[in-house]
């Protein structure tokens, strides 16, 4: 028979301070706002571009995709060998897909972050355009972006606080304030399963 020990590794006071204490969450709130605003707004312009929804759907990515094919040569690339095989053989052969996909993306992202609803998805998700943005060889807000979404994806507990995320995470069965598992004298570990 074997015992094994049961380790907590609790979570230094800064980090719960910043992720994970609701009193932070005003703050959260701007933030969340302000990158969602961001995400509605860049979609939306792009949702009432026929160049990106409609009849001509792929002329807007495909134009982007092929300046970002062009950076990927020459002395200096900003935009690395794989990505350019990636643009190349992937996105472009289906940019009118891709362009659904930014459009539509763009506007889940911003309206999701707005509500605050699935916070830490939505968040990881616009880090993840921004990232294939910046990969793409533009910068823009991109980097901005990208640092703020994946501050939310850190803060996610706190960041839809003051959102919906306050009902629904409880809903889908995530645990607000886990209690802390425990060993009972009769050997198996207590707390949340």
């Amino acid at each position: 028979m074997t015992t094994t020990s049961i380790r907590t590794v609790h979570e230094p006071w800064l980090s719960r301070l910043l992720f994970a204490d609701t009193r932070l969450a005003p703050l959260w709130a701007a933030l969340r706002i302000y990158v969602g605003w961001q995400w509605l707004e860049a979609g939306w312009h792009k949702v009432t571009d026929p160049a990106w929804v409609g009849s001509g759907a792929g002329t807007a990515v495909g134009g982007f995709l092929r300046g970002a094919l062009e950076r990927a040569g020459g002395e200096r690339p900003s935009v690395s060998g794989w990505y350019a095989w990636f643009i190349e053989n992937v996105a472009l052969p289906n940019a009118t897909l891709f362009s659904y996909l930014v459009a539509f993306g763009e506007v889940a992202v911003g309206i999701a972050l707005v509500l605050g609803l699935l916070t830490g998805i939505a968040a990881f998700f616009g880090g993840l355009m921004n990232a294939n943005f910046l990969l793409a060889g533009t910068l823009s807000s991109n980097p901005l972006l990208f640092i703020l979404a994946t501050w939310l994806v850190l803060g996610w507990r706190v960041a839809g606080w003051w959102g919906l995320d306050r009902w629904v995470l409880p809903r889908l069965g995530v645990v607000s304030s886990p209690a802390p598992a425990t060993r009972p004298a009769g050997g198996k570990a207590a707390g949340p399963s």
